[in-house]
């Protein structure tokens, strides 16, 4: 299963049955999601959720393209940032739905990067006891991977997204034009997603990576359109194998293991794509000192993730201890055993419990 291409639209089928969806890419596709939500006739009403920030960029374009194709709609923001991304800001937002008097019959749209997404989702899927919505990603990271797939979530302090369900949007809109507007940090930040897709799945996908990394990193319209589609199609194929992350769908969780460790270990002052990459590179190390694969193996991996600008050492401030009490709250793990995805050739991963604390203490250490 691939995607589909015609008339500069790109459409990745999402096949999940009674809820399956569309991932629709295409350059200025932004003021003409109300045309396409007028169409389908999903909700009578929605709601916008943005965080202040995506809102001031991307608000007025939107709303404009509602208003233009008669849908009736209201914006909500919250501060931006992942300290909003609790239960505290999803109550403010569901009193505020409750304000504007929208009710099972209306829908919401997430206007933004993962955060929005994930509090955005998560809301509609215990508002009312469950209201449909649709992803409006505005970063490449959303792009890539959180907007598809249906995964809701907040932090708590103890750790990240240990709250939250699997509820599907009815669709998810790319603009790849929004890309413009992203800080070359944060363009960095998704593109630590799109290497793991090459490692887990698609050997041929990672080459490619190196290839057109100038292009990339230009950010090229087509090469980045062509990205989004390669990724949300894989994600696509996994999603559909493994809805609820009982096997398959957990190799997309390569460096997030360690990844989300560091991550919280910061105080969320490191940005998620960053520690993703200091994870997979971690792993590498742990997958070398288990003989799964080669220190070549391990070098060319290390060797992208630098290319493109991304770290692959842990940073030496954050404290180790902490990092390995954050391993063990991390919803994959089991008894307090942290799960790794572990590769074993680009493009192949298997996933294990049976890493020593030796063994992370080493990888920690070279990462």
């Amino acid at each position: 299963m691939g995607h589909e291409e015609a008339n500069g639209t790109i459409t990745v089928r999402v096949g999940l049955k009674e809820r399956s969806y569309e991932i629709i890419i295409r350059a200025g596709l932004l003021g003409e999601v109300g045309a396409d939500l007028a169409d389908r006739k999903i909700a009578r009403r929605y709601a916008v959720v943005a965080d202040d920030r995506v809102a001031q960029l991307f608000g007025a374009e939107l709303m404009a393209g509602l208003e233009r194709a008669g849908v009736a709609a209201d914006l909500l923001t919250f501060p931006h940032g992942e300290a909003s991304k609790n239960m505290a800001t999803v109550a403010e937002l569901a009193s505020g739905l409750a304000r504007l008097g929208l009710d099972r019959g209306d829908a919401l749209i997430a206007l933004g990067g993962g955060v929005s997404g994930d509090i955005t989702g998560f809301l509609a899927s215990i508002y009312m006891r469950g209201i449909p919505f649709v992803q409006v990603p505005t970063t490449l990271l959303a792009q890539v991977d959180s907007s598809v797939g249906g995964k809701t979530g907040v932090d708590i302090p103890e750790g990240k997204n240990l709250l939250g369900t699997f509820y599907q949007p009815r669709g998810v809109y790319i603009d790849p034009v929004v890309l413009d507007h992203l800080p070359a940090r944060e363009l960095l930040n998704g593109l630590a997603e799109v290497i793991k897709y090459g490692v887990v799945y698609d050997d041929a996908f990672f080459r490619e990576l190196d290839r057109k990394r100038s292009a990339i990193l230009a950010r090229d319209r087509g090469a980045l359109a062509g990205v989004i589609a390669r990724c949300c199609t894989i994600k696509s194929e996994v999603v559909r194998a493994d809805e609820r992350e009982a096997d398959l769908r957990r190799i997309l969780n390569f460096g997030h293991t360690l990844g989300h460790a560091v991550e919280a270990a910061s105080g969320y002052a490191m940005a998620h794509g960053m520690a993703v990459a200091t994870g997979m590179a971690a792993a590498g190390e742990i997958a070398v000192a288990k003989g799964l694969w080669s220190r070549e193996e391990a070098a060319t991996l290390r060797a992208l993730i630098e290319a493109y600008g991304l770290p692959t050492g842990v940073p030496p401030q954050l404290d180790r201890q902490r990092i390995k009490a954050y391993l063990k709250t991390d919803k994959k793990s089991v008894a307090g055993r942290p799960f790794f995805v572990l590769p074993v050739a680009i493009g192949k991963v298997i996933i294990t419990d049976q890493v020593s604390e030796e063994q992370i203490d080493q990888a920690l250490a070279a990462a």
